[in-house]
């Protein structure tokens, strides 16, 4: 059934939500965190990569006019505007078109952007597929996080979201290593290495693009839209490919759902929804995303000038420690995912961000002590970073799964705007100052604002997480289009936010639970 066949306006029961969140594991949800988790791989590659090359971007013989200053700087900003103003327009309409078929546009956008910052010839041009790079990227986030959580099984959505958003730091591994290779005139010429770069992210690119054409669109999403029946023979062939990989009949699904369908909502009810009726769970994102934002750019604004203004570390030599505190960030939610869909979310989120704060209040106080070398220090912050990286990642996968079916990828872009706009507003303006002053104490003070932040968004999630381990996403939020009973006309079903936890009220067409 097309879009164009979609029949809305009528009241359908459904197990569809239940048949996926019962599945067990297997190969085909492999191939879902293949097709759309390794993007963000893209991403940490890009950014390091950027970083690394400004100065050989800046020097004579590069094949560009162009000053350092203007790639850390205005390129970076266009980057991030970019980012921010894609995550909304895209989300947008991920809510309204459907996730498939702008997870392929919006990968789409950064291929050939990125492709085309690689023939970069003057100033203006880089700036522009710079900025239009970043409002690829910042599209992929909605649509991305969108899918994987209406498509992977209520018991291994928190690691698997974890895994997949912490997947960015192997990325900014290998731009580290790869920049240092690329840089390299004895295997590139000054003006080819860089461009090879940027062409290896387009070339990857493609290569995601081809096996996401296998990635099917979520049934939880045409079930609403009024394209039941593609929802009905979607989820009918991945039990079959499952049940073939295990030679035992699944599980029977527990729960149903009563749907009153239409063809999309109005952007005053998404944000009505999402900031009167979710108020407690809108502060808990907010706080949680700029939280992250500043102790992420309290570290890594002034990174390589700490390094080299405080332990004389060679400028070329900086890319090394960048990549030893991305493998601690890469395995921060690697191996503590697991414990936020047993131990549970509010447990790990509030730990995991208070720790990490308080981590890096005793990295400030022995930098201030001068006991620290150049080895150490980065040693502390792999530490920091190790909590702090399962602490971001968690708040995508807080925004993705509290909020109703109808709003997720708009709630997923507005809080990613929120925190990727206070760290490439903010964080230039505050800790770049800080860190670049070559004081010991305005680099202390720069880490405490990150660790204070850090640890009073971990304060919020204590007091307002909520317990959506295991639990469905219909169960944690209900959808809007929730008929409040078989064959009522009812468009939504009311869900105040409330409770001491935040959580949403479920309405009666809400299912239970499948944990």
């Amino acid at each position: 059934m097309t879009t164009a066949q979609a029949q809305t306006g009528r009241t359908i029961t459904s197990n569809i939500p239940a048949r996926l969140d019962r599945l067990p594991w297997s190969r085909w949800h492999w191939t879902i965190v293949i097709g759309l988790g390794t993007v963000w791989i893209l991403d940490g590659l890009e950014v390091t990569v950027v970083g690394n090359i400004a100065g050989r971007l800046s020097e004579p013989g590069s094949g560009l006019p162009i000053t350092s200053g203007q790639v850390t700087g205005i390129a970076a900003a266009l980057y991030v505007a970019g980012a921010c103003l894609g995550a909304l327009f895209w989300g947008r309409l991920t809510d309204k078109w459907g996730r498939k078929k702008l997870f392929m546009i919006t990968l789409a956008v950064y291929l050939a952007a990125t492709a085309l910052t690689s023939v970069s010839f003057d100033t203006w041009w880089f700036l522009t597929f710079r900025f239009l790079t970043g409002f690829g990227i910042g599209g992929e986030y909605a649509a991305i996080n969108s899918a994987i959580d209406e498509l992977i099984p209520a018991q291994y959505r928190g690691r698997v979201d974890l895994m997949i958003n912490g997947s960015f730091w192997l990325g900014a591994v290998g731009g580290s290593l790869l920049s240092i290779l690329a840089l390299n005139t004895d295997f590139f010429a000054a003006n080819v290495g860089w461009r090879l770069t940027f062409a290896l992210g387009a070339a990857l690119a493609l290569v995601i693009l081809l096996v996401r054409r296998h990635v099917p669109e979520s049934p939880r999403w045409l079930l609403i839209h009024g394209r039941d029946e593609e929802a009905e023979r979607i989820v009918s062939s991945i039990e079959k490919r499952v049940e073939a990989e295990t030679g035992e009949p699944l599980a029977r699904p527990e729960g149903e759902i009563t749907i009153h369908q239409r063809r999309s909502v109005s952007f005053v009810e998404i944000g009505r929804t999402v900031f009167s009726d979710y108020r407690r769970r809108a502060v808990l994102g907010f706080s949680l995303f700029i939280g992250q934002a500043f102790l992420y750019n309290a570290i890594t604004f002034g990174f390589g000038a700490i390094l080299t203004t405080f332990y004389d570390v060679p400028t070329g030599d900086t890319g090394y420690y960048f990549a030893v505190i991305a493998v601690g960030n890469f395995f921060g939610p690697l191996l503590l995912g697991k414990l936020f869909d047993t131990v549970g979310r509010k447990v790990m989120i509030s730990s995991t961000y208070i720790l990490s704060g308080l981590l890096l209040f005793g990295t400030a106080w022995l930098f201030d002590r001068g006991s620290l070398s150049a080895g150490t220090l980065t040693a502390c912050w792999c530490a920091v970073l190790f909590f702090a990286s399962a602490g971001a990642s968690s708040a995508y996968l807080t925004v993705s799964e509290v909020f109703p079916m109808e709003t997720r990828a708009m709630s997923i872009a507005f809080f990613y705007a929120i925190g990727t706009a206070a760290g490439g507003i903010s964080g230039p303006l505050l800790f770049a100052e800080l860190t670049g002053t070559g004081k010991v104490g305005d680099t202390v003070l720069a880490f405490q604002i990150g660790a204070a932040l850090m640890c009073l968004a971990g304060l919020v999630a204590a007091a307002l997480a909520v317990r959506a381990e295991r639990r469905s996403l219909e169960d944690i939020a209900t959808p809007l289009t929730a008929a409040s009973e078989p064959g009522s006309a009812s468009g939504s079903v009311a869900s105040a936010a409330t409770g001491s936890t935040g959580e949403g009220a479920s309405g009666s067409g809400s299912r239970a639970a499948t944990a």
